[in-house]
């Protein structure tokens, strides 16, 4: 059996983020068109945190992964990242294993890429700063993803403790000198004024005040994944509209939608998934005073579809 190991390093020279922005938007709308096989994804509760089971095969791009990936919040204080994950590639017509890659950095890479799609689609093109919320080994490709989409002149970074938002600023300043990093105090001073909010936090408790949240501002739910959890409070922000990347999933597993939806203040006929933006058939922003809400749960489409893309530019250089 030969099977091809891919590394984090090979995943990030292989695919750069811009790149990863257009597999993930085709990967939403292949999605909203009903143009995959995607069984929700299995979750395995441990004591100390879950595992997740993620198949996915795209028939239109013979793309046919198995993503594990693990979620333990208590990691950090060991010094090891919250996520760990790994993908295995299939070759669709045998059904014989052509790749493992290393899924702790393709899920962070299709994570990103992702929110970058949404963001492009729905974020007003003259959105100039951005307040990141949370600072873990996702934060740097929601920073890099909107930095490629939109002419972010300023990020500002919170995290309770500020020590890893503090971190993150320093590596960032060093990859865009001409961007202004800086760590924020407080919730406020993150969103006040800010023109594209990203949350990628485990938080289950809403991570900002909704009154803080200036009109036309667009939102991006990341790191939030099960009914329980609950990183955005979406009551109380006016002229809401809410995307997601898979109503599906979002009807499962987005707590912030879930809970939003219980307690009377949306329904899902109003939420809409982002690959029909994407792909045309519904508008996005309407207008410039608008607040746009897009969910991700991350859905298994984008990992069969990046890693399929992957394995093929590795094969191809292999062999020219």
């Amino acid at each position: 059996m030969n099977v091809r190991i891919i590394s984090a390093e090979e995943i990030d020279r292989y695919l750069p983020m811009p790149e990863a922005i257009e597999v993930n938007a085709r990967a939403y709308i292949a999605v909203a068109r009903g143009e995959s096989v995607t069984p929700q994804r299995l979750a395995v509760e441990t004591e100390k945190g879950v595992s997740l089971f993620m198949p996915s095969y795209v028939p239109r791009s013979g793309d046919f992964a198995l993503k594990v990936v693990s979620v333990f919040p208590d990691n950090p204080r060991q010094g090891l990242p919250t996520l760990h994950a790994l993908v295995l590639l299939v070759d669709v017509h045998t059904g014989a294993p052509l790749a493992l890659l290393d899924g702790t950095r393709l899920t962070a890479l299709r994570t990103g890429a992702g929110v970058g799609a949404a963001t492009r689609a729905l974020a007003r093109e003259d959105s100039r700063v951005l307040a990141l919320f949370g600072a873990g080994g996702q934060a740097p490709d929601q920073v890099e993803t909107i930095l490629a989409v939109r002419p972010i002149e300023e990020v500002r970074i919170y995290t309770p403790s500020g020590t890893s938002a503090e971190r993150l600023a320093q590596r960032m300043r060093t990859r865009h000198p001409h961007v202004r990093f800086r760590r924020v105090r407080t919730p406020g001073e993150a969103v006040r004024g800010a023109d594209i909010i990203t949350c990628v936090t485990t938080s289950s408790q809403p991570v900002f005040d909704p009154a803080d949240v200036a009109p036309g501002t667009h939102i991006n739910g990341v790191g939030s994944f099960t009914p329980e959890m609950r990183e955005v409070q979406i009551v109380g922000l006016p002229r809401l509209r809410v995307f997601v990347d898979s109503l599906e999933a979002a009807r499962a597993e987005a707590g912030d939608i879930i809970q939003a939806v219980a307690e009377g203040h949306v329904r899902w006929d109003e939420v809409v998934e982002i690959g029909r933006v994407l792909s045309g058939d519904l508008p996005g922003r309407r207008a410039r005073e608008e607040i746009t809400f897009f969910k991700s749960v991350g859905i298994a489409v984008q990992d069969a579809m990046t890693a399929g893309e992957i394995f093929r530019r590795v094969a191809q250089t292999i062999s020219s």
